[in-house]
């Protein structure tokens, strides 16, 4: 029992990754296409909250249950599939932090703008196609990874 109830909350956290990113990331691209100030502001300040609220819970619950899988099931750490996950695991984390901090800057210069009836200053625009280029590795490393945990394929690391 103890095994479908992590196997559960690990499989819940993969896709709650996988769909706030792509949710998130089609809501800032489509808000940002729109141009307006005020959409924009909107979308990123509720953006920012989902990742706060969904994307951090899922951060932390993704290490814990999937650990405990390992250990329960009886895997190695060093199994190529696992370690790969690891290191993609790890490398989206590098991608993200710096991303939520992108939406909420992207957030207060819409938000500036909008209260002084101003476009979009140049600083919005270098920093969302920044923000856009780390999610393409990152939405393609959290979908490796939820590959390698359903085929889980022999192979080395090395």
């Amino acid at each position: 029992m103890l095994y479908f109830i992590l196997k559960y909350f690990h499989i819940v956290g993969a896709a709650v990754l996988l769909g706030t990113g792509a949710g998130i990331a089609f809501f800032m691209l489509a808000a940002h296409l729109g141009g307006k100030p005020a959409v924009i502001a909107g979308v990123a300040k509720i953006v920012v909250i989902a990742d706060f609220i969904f994307t951090a819970t899922a951060v932390i619950v993704q290490p814990l249950t999937g650990s405990l899988l390992v250990w329960h099931v009886g895997y190695s750490f060093w199994d190529g599939w696992i370690v790969w996950s690891i290191v993609l695991y790890v490398f989206t984390g590098a991608l993200w932090l710096p991303v939520v901090w992108m939406q909420m800057r992207l957030r207060d210069l819409a938000a500036k703008a909008l209260a002084e009836s101003t476009p979009l200053p140049d600083e919005y625009h270098r920093i969302f196609w920044l923000w856009f280029a780390f999610g393409i590795p990152a939405f393609t490393a959290v979908a490796a990874i939820l590959w390698l945990m359903i085929a889980k394929p022999q192979m080395a690391f090395f």
